[in-house]
């Protein structure tokens, strides 16, 4: 029974991703959107996460909402899990396999780059990333990178996507 259920949240988590994260009790904006989402990517109090409106939650995130490195602890402590809520402001972008931890709050109209480790909260229209994620740039600054590389100024990235995907074997269209 319980292998069946693993596979029914699979599917209904690929299926609608923002239900099943309303379904858990995450707070979901509208226009939020997943992209390569797994039912274990809320962790285990999903209902203290909020996730604001349009934003952008890519693969293999992880909202890890406890810190139960106080079990190492636990005859100094004793037996307790630190439980922090997770908060993204509206207009966020996560990237693939960031994990953010109990306790952040990611200000309105910032990007997380992937891989990062969001430790402590981010402010609002900054881009951030790295382990531990530290602010790297703002918005602006990354707008105006966008718009150069557009322009053909970078010439590290391709600016013509049509070139770009002429290059890829696997195009018939191109050949």
């Amino acid at each position: 029974m319980n292998r069946l259920k693993v596979l029914y949240d699979r599917y209904r988590c690929n299926k609608d991703p923002a239900s099943y994260a309303r379904s858990l009790g995450v707070k979901v904006g509208e226009g939020t959107r997943f992209y390569g989402t797994s039912p274990k990517m809320f962790s285990t109090e999903p209902w203290v996460i909020t996730i604001g409106n349009n934003c952008n939650i890519t693969d293999d995130v992880l909202f890890m909402t406890h810190d139960a490195g106080t079990l190492a602890v636990e005859n100094e402590c004793g037996r307790w899990v630190i439980v922090g809520d997770i908060v993204l402001g509206n207009n966020v972008y996560v990237g693939t396999r960031s994990t953010i931890l109990p306790g952040v709050h990611i200000g309105d109209n910032s990007i997380i780059g992937a891989g990062s480790v969001v430790t402590k909260d981010i402010p609002a229209n900054v881009v951030a990333a790295g382990v531990p994620c530290r602010v790297i740039r703002s918005r602006d600054e990354y707008i105006e990178k966008v718009k150069d590389i557009k322009a053909g100024k970078n010439t590290r990235y391709y600016s013509d996507l049509e070139y770009l995907h002429s290059l890829d074997p696997n195009n018939k269209k191109g050949k």
